[in-house]
């Protein structure tokens, strides 16, 4: 997708997401045969609801229609919320996975993987799990030191309420 069609998109587009509540985190412009595949990522502090993404796609088309900015070719429309395995990019992001177990690649190289337990604007404070029966420990890292960063799906993790029951 060029970056004129981006910037127009992110542009018709935004004040409509953010009408809703909800942060315009991406669009991706993909060829799906011989149609186009228009991709609308959004999130919130709260996630979003499937009927959320569904409203939201209704009212995108409509937007979408009224418009120029897609042309005439034909284009399928999916509105979604980012997966749970998305890259944390956006200082947001950080505060979104309050609590959540992420892994980090280094910008001077390793990586690092602990739990995020706050965000302030330079960086956070980090819980890194303990090996072998050792006991967890905490780390500060900042945002410059950063070059990648995914929340790791945990499957079998207790709640915290359940820890304290």
């Amino acid at each position: 997708m060029s970056t004129t069609q981006s910037d127009r998109l992110r542009g018709l587009l935004e004040p409509l997401v953010a009408a809703k509540g909800l942060d315009l985190e991406d669009i991706e412009m993909s060829k799906a045969g011989k149609r186009r595949m228009l991709r609308i990522i959004v999130d919130s502090d709260e996630g979003v609801e499937l009927d959320a993404c569904a409203e939201l796609s209704r009212e995108v088309s409509d937007k979408l229609d009224e418009s120029d900015v897609m042309g005439e070719d034909e284009y399928v429309l999916e509105v979604s919320s980012p997966g749970a395995d998305r890259p944390l990019t956006e200082h947001r992001h950080y505060v979104r996975a309050i609590d959540r177990l992420v892994k980090f690649q280094l910008a001077e190289g390793g990586e690092l993987v602990a739990r995020i337990l706050d965000v302030d604007d330079e960086g956070m404070d980090l819980e890194v799990p303990g090996v072998k029966g050792r006991k967890a420990t905490a780390r500060r890292i900042a945002f410059t030191d950063i070059a990648r960063a995914r929340v790791e799906i945990e499957f079998n993790r207790k709640d915290k309420k359940e820890e304290e029951a």
